[in-house]
């Protein structure tokens, strides 16, 4: 069991990261552990979360990043996960839900609602699971947050994308409503917080490099998304809790 001190902030705070294997996940992961996170990334593909896992330990010198594979549609084996964690770390002090997908079609007329079943895995039911079996641990923390990566169509649907903004704004009301109950249970000592970072899209050197002349206006850079999430840590639990952070311009 870790037995260092922790008051609040990154360095030394034991944050999992939920759908890590991604450029998203290498970014998120190496910029928590250079602070001086303990980071536990978790993905359900386990080539691609190793890979990640060891590009960022390598891209952060040698920093303290474990990989597990979760299967985070599986409440019994989320709140495993979690505990498993405490247990061996002696605290919990954030998740970072990064879990992703997107589903879209021409037209409203044309949505196929295979693609809702799908994204209502990925995108809400998987923040469900992590937002029950991490709740009552971040709670624990001085320091516990709960990041959620959210669209800003969730705020504006458009018509090809029905589903995904609605699984989108799915996920960010039962975010906000695990940060009304950090509120409640906090009173004058709250110390959780339950936040979302809203973005357009995301943009990585692989995607620049594959599409040299296009001006991604408006997507946010993994690696400023990773900024953004340990500025999370950075601010006061009355700052973040259950808002919304913008990224990108509002629509």
């Amino acid at each position: 069991m870790r037995t260092d001190r922790y008051t609040g902030g990154l360095d030394g705070a034991v944050i999992a990261v939920a759908g890590a294997a991604g450029p998203a996940g290498r970014a998120v992961l190496q910029r928590l552990a250079r602070a001086g996170g303990h980071v536990i990334a978790a993905d359900a593909d386990a080539e691609r979360l190793a890979q990640a896992v060891d590009a960022a330990r390598y891209d952060a010198g040698g920093a303290d990043i474990t990989g597990e594979v979760v299967d985070l549609l599986d409440l019994d084996g989320a709140r495993e996960w979690a505990g498993r964690i405490e247990k061996d770390h002696g605290r919990v002090d954030g998740l970072v839900h990064l879990v992703g997908g997107w589903r879209g079609s021409a037209s409203f007329a044309e949505t196929d609602l295979a693609d809702w079943d799908v994204l209502h895995d990925l995108l809400v039911r998987t923040v469900q699971r992590t937002t029950l079996a991490f709740h009552d641990g971040l709670l624990r923390s001085p320091g516990g947050r709960y990041v959620l990566i959210s669209a800003a169509g969730a705020s504006a649907p458009t018509a090809g994308n029905a589903a995904y903004a609605a699984a989108k704004a799915a996920a960010e009301a039962w975010t906000l409503a695990m940060g009304d109950s950090f509120r409640k249970l906090g009173g004058e000592a709250l110390s959780a917080a339950a936040t979302v970072l809203v973005i357009k899209a995301l943009v990585h050197d692989e995607m620049r490099a594959q599409r040299p002349n296009a001006k991604f206006a408006g997507f946010t850079d993994v690696r400023d998304l990773a900024e953004a999430i340990a500025d999370v840590w950075n601010a006061s639990p009355q700052q973040v809790n259950g808002t919304r952070q913008w990224l990108t311009p509002r629509p």
